[in-house]
């Protein structure tokens, strides 16, 4: 790694969502002097959600690009040092640990708390890009509310597919659970709880080629049984559309360090932000595979500027 441009910091966060930001307002206010390097998406997986009406002390909701800017401004009023810039490169074999920004830069941390999050998987259909926060979603528990007594479709045939149908289900007049296969790959409890749903109806063999709708979705163009003899083109009325076809965590670039699960989230000790190497920690949706909201992101955040405190006063540094 390059050492001409090299800059020493007690702690460096990387990501810019609540978990990042609710980490730089703790590690501010400890005096740690944290510099929070913004990801690609500044304020992260929210700034595409249109409502927040879930997280406490916001009785009305909130934007998410508002309330991404809001934790900003706090961590910035604390004295954080926020930058734009992607990580390249880790070098977390001993520390002072080694972080590269933009292939040029590269940071010497005593703490590094990793608040990269998760991507959510996409079809890949223009139609996703254009009706974004209009009726496309990644994300049932925060957007379904919106779909009160409407009808959704949810796109993917695991468990998190059957769990998203089912909690739609609670709220939506009616559910369609899109499965590209003739069969579902949820666990058989997801499976029997979906399939005896009256209100969900599963689209075995079908896949979607496109959305359609005036000032937001209206529907869903789909496929039945593509390429096979009796491929049939299906269209049906829809007013959301849910993504479940799975996150991708990013943690690529510190894989060669933290121990990661099948899917990549970075595993953590014992429910803390630990990762196994000392002083880095990892917070938010990057190490989370179950829960995925803004609530226990910042809680995490919180938790791992604690932790990185703690460390720093144990080390003497």
């Amino acid at each position: 790694m390059c050492e001409t441009n090299n800059e020493k910091v007690r702690c460096l966060i990387v990501g810019s969502g609540p978990a990042g930001y609710t980490a730089a307002i703790y590690a501010s206010r400890a005096n740690l002097q944290p510099v929070l390097y913004e990801g690609l998406q500044p304020g992260g997986q929210l700034t595409t959600t249109t409502e927040v009406e879930n997280f406490p002390g916001y009785p009305e909701g909130i934007s998410g690009p508002q309330m991404m800017e809001d934790l900003k401004k706090q961590a910035e009023r604390f004295g954080t040092d926020m930058r734009y810039g992607i990580v390249t490169a880790t070098d977390l074999s001993k520390a002072p640990y080694k972080v590269m920004i933009d292939n040029e830069k590269t940071i010497e941390t005593e703490t590094l708390i990793i608040a990269t999050g998760a991507s959510a998987k996409y079809l890949g259909l223009e139609d996703e890009q254009k009706y974004a926060g209009m009726g496309v979603s990644a994300c049932a528990t925060c957007d379904g509310f919106f779909y009160r007594k409407k009808t959704v479709a949810v796109v993917g045939g695991g468990d998190t597919a059957c769990e998203e149908a089912i909690y739609l289900a609670g709220l939506a007049k009616q559910v369609y659970l899109i499965v590209r296969k003739p069969y579902l790959r949820a666990s058989k409890v997801m499976q029997e709880r979906v399939l005896n749903n009256p209100k969900i109806t599963v689209l075995f063999e079908h896949n979607t080629i496109g959305l359609f709708g005036e000032n937001g979705v209206e529907g869903a163009h789909l496929v039945k049984r593509k390429g096979e003899p009796d491929e049939e083109m299906v269209d049906i009325a829809i007013d959301g559309f849910f993504l479940a076809i799975g996150h991708k965590p990013n943690s690529d670039v510190f894989k060669p360090w933290v121990k990661t699960d099948e899917v990549g989230y970075i595993m953590t000790i014992d429910g803390t932000p630990r990762t196994g190497i000392p002083g880095v920690f990892a917070a938010g949706d990057v190490a989370d595979p179950h829960y995925r909201q803004a609530i226990t992101a910042a809680g995490s955040g919180c938790k791992a500027a604690i932790e990185a405190e703690r460390y720093l006063t144990e080390i003497g540094k």
